[in-house]
């Protein structure tokens, strides 16, 4: 520990965002960097707090403390090697994440917690600015070949770790370009894609193969993919939408978010789309249904679309201001949040049901729904809305965005071509033990496996199976495994 009183003497102080009124008129990061006296100022807060539950708080298990105190004593490159041993991609964690580690904090039991993930982004900043981050090539080849589906957090977690245990890796992703929900879903405003594309060009410097464009199931069929490797990790995510099957669904205008979220990405990459089918919210009523990562996400782009209205809408009660008592420390906390997409403007209403669309001429022109409260918990804790009678209302909807999340993969193709078992939510079964499917040498790893979640556990996901794919090939692994190093 550096600052024995650091944490008495120095209060939070997160990276500014960028003023809203300029960074609503183009899509580069909201967040601004912070010099390295911020940084070390802010590590020094890390407490000497004898079982440091950030650790566990991350489901990476990074080793929070020793990267901070590196920090705080300038140590820089050495603080960039400690978070390197358990994140292959703390410059995605360190923009995207949620941070679980800091609502462990042991600090914000009744104080503000430690800016971990802004530390950790100023760290992997800083290593690339320096030069530090360079490519990990195996001394020698084992003569194994993997295929990993899927180019997502995941995928790529999985194939570098392969590739550095010496395996030949081969990374196959339906798009025209790598990075999963990270080019294609992700807006621009949140994460780069040059920041995806450094990594993926340090992976190609270590050996990994990339193959865009191909659909595995459809393109290149199972039995090809069987015979060419020696192992599969099934890493394609969770993609199939949750869909809202009620009375004017079928109008023009209603889309899924990630209908409209990959054709911006694609605008900032300055592909050319086809007019007929370019989803845009300029001047139009947007109503987002869904208040979660995805729902901010379409808010935030539709206000840079220069829409006329954007309204959001929870099906949930809006959540208390502070930690609820069902989600004690150190668990992620039930309690309302403000991205920087909701703080930029326009309306979010909470408990509100949407009953049907209606509009003219083939498409939507308003969203009408019920307000809703939700029952008590009932002996298995459940809960159900019930409307509140009289509470009808109707609002202008010129687009509405579907971001109510993801239900399991898609079966279709890969999934039901290679016959593995199925969980009872339609994830592909697989041990976190393992990760090993019904199907023997195919391995299965983040959202594909464990449904839709977070960009940290979908990369602890992709190490983990790594290392048992490198066992299953080998007899013995030695990647690292979560928490070895603490």
């Amino acid at each position: 520990m550096g600052k024995i009183t650091g944490f008495l003497e120095i209060g939070r102080k997160p990276a500014p965002l960028r003023p809203v009124d300029e960074r609503v008129h183009d899509w580069h990061e909201v967040q601004e960097n912070v010099d390295s006296g911020h940084s070390r100022s802010q590590a020094a807060r890390c407490m000497d707090c004898g079982v440091p539950f950030c650790n566990n708080g991350c489901p990476l298990g990074n080793v929070i403390p020793d990267w901070n105190d590196l920090v705080y004593r300038d140590k820089w490159e050495d603080a960039l090697v400690r978070l390197h041993s358990t994140n292959n991609f703390p410059d995605f964690t360190g923009l995207v994440c949620p941070a679980p580690c800091e609502a462990a904090c042991v600090l914000g039991i009744n104080s503000d917690p430690v800016t971990i993930k802004q530390i950790e982004w100023e760290i992997v900043r800083r290593g690339w600015d320096e030069g530090w981050v360079r490519p990990m090539k195996p001394e020698e080849r084992t003569g194994r070949s993997v295929a990993v589906v899927g180019s997502g957090p995941a995928g790529l977690a999985a194939a570098q770790q392969l590739s550095r245990a010496g395996h030949t890796v081969t990374v196959f992703e339906k798009s025209d370009r790598v990075g999963g929900l990270l080019r294609y879903g992700i807006p621009d405003f949140k994460l780069e894609k040059w920041i995806v594309e450094r990594r993926v060009e340090q992976m190609r410097a270590e050996g990994v193969l990339f193959q865009t464009g191909v659909r595995v199931g459809v393109d290149l069929s199972v039995a090809d993919l069987r015979r060419g490797f020696d192992a599969i990790v099934l890493a394609m995510g969770s993609e199939k939408p949750r869909d809202l099957p009620i009375p004017g669904r079928e109008l023009a205008g209603i889309h899924f978010a990630m209908e409209f979220l990959p054709q911006q990405n694609r605008r900032g990459a300055e592909d050319v789309l086809d007019a007929a089918e370019d989803i845009l919210a300029t001047g139009k009523h947007v109503v987002v249904l869904g208040g979660g990562d995805t729902g901010s996400d379409c808010v935030g782009t539709s206000h840079r679309h220069g829409a006329r209205s954007v309204t959001s809408l929870e099906l949930l009660e809006r959540p208390p201001d502070v930690r609820h008592a069902s989600t004690p420390w150190p668990t992620w906390p039930l309690m309302f949040r403000s991205s920087s997409s909701h703080d930029e403007g326009g309306r979010r209403e909470f408990g509100v049901m949407t009953k049907r669309f209606s509009g003219s001429d083939g498409r939507v022109e308003r969203l009408h729904a019920v307000r809703v409260r939700w029952s008590a918990p009932d002996a298995q804790g459940r809960s159900a809305p019930e409307e509140i009678p009289g509470s009808d209302f109707e609002i202008p909807a010129d687009l509405v965005l579907l971001a109510m999340g993801f239900v399991h993969p898609v079966h279709e193709g890969l999934v039901e071509s290679l016959g593995v078992r199925l969980d009872p939510r339609g994830n592909v079964a697989a041990s976190p033990k393992d990760y090993a499917t019904s199907e023997p040498g195919v391995f299965a790893a983040g959202d594909v496996r464990r449904g839709q979640s977070l960009v940290v556990w979908a990369i602890s996901e992709g190490r983990e199976a790594a290392r048992a794919v490198d066992r299953y090939l080998t007899g013995v692994s030695h990647l690292p495994a979560r928490n070895a190093y603490v």
